[in-house]
């Protein structure tokens, strides 16, 4: 489903928010934000990387199976699709992983990646019995980090992260309750493994 897409019966605004502000985008943006910060050019080239892995192969099979008629929208929904997905991104991202430490790519930079793949392993193990938000996990586990890397101005970040819960709430994708477990535990998982990781 695009943002044109809309149900007559969904709010267009909170479908936009829940599109331009899905996980793939926050992934992509706290890469490059803490790659520059890590070590400029270089840091950003090791971003590219890490977003490879966590972000655009994970879409690139999502759309695939959009496609094939596996799962209706990029968001998959559904608990067992969302399971075949979050088990293909896990292979994705440690295999990122792995390549990062071959490499030798910064420590912060495999610590930012390492953050992801627990809280994605964690998501998926609650997913088993719960449909926790998966949106909410990455984006306040994204400005957790990059209030550890940049400083306490960053938490203005969670402005964001409130409004991309209210677009999961109004669109009914997501319970209040599914909406603050996400948040919490994305924002703690997140910053605590990528304090000690790094």
């Amino acid at each position: 489903m695009t943002t044109t897409d809309v149900r007559p019966s969904e709010s267009r605004l909170a479908r936009r928010i829940t599109d331009w502000l899905e996980p793939k985008n926050w992934i992509i943006a706290v890469t490059l934000l803490v790659g520059w910060h890590t070590a400029q050019w270089a840091g950003v080239a090791w971003s590219v990387v890490g977003a490879l892995f966590a972000a655009v192969i994970p879409i690139t099979f999502i759309k695939y199976g959009i496609r094939k008629g596996h799962w209706g929208d990029r968001h998959v929904g559904a608990k067992p699709a969302r399971l075949v997905v979050m088990a293909v991104i896990l292979l994705s991202v440690a295999t990122g992983i792995v390549l990062m430490l071959v490499a030798r790519a910064p420590r912060t930079m495999v610590a930012l990646i390492v953050s992801m793949l627990v809280t994605l392993a964690i998501l998926a193990a609650i997913t088993l019995v719960w449909k926790i938000s998966v949106h909410q996990a990455v984006s306040a586990g994204a400005c957790a980090m990059l209030v550890q890397t940049y400083g306490l101005w960053m938490a203005l970040g969670f402005l964001l992260v409130a409004i991309v819960g209210w677009s999961r709430v109004e669109l009914r994708d997501h319970t209040r309750n599914q909406v603050v477990a996400g948040t919490i535990l994305g924002a703690i998982v997140a910053a605590a493994v990528f304090h000690l990781a790094r």
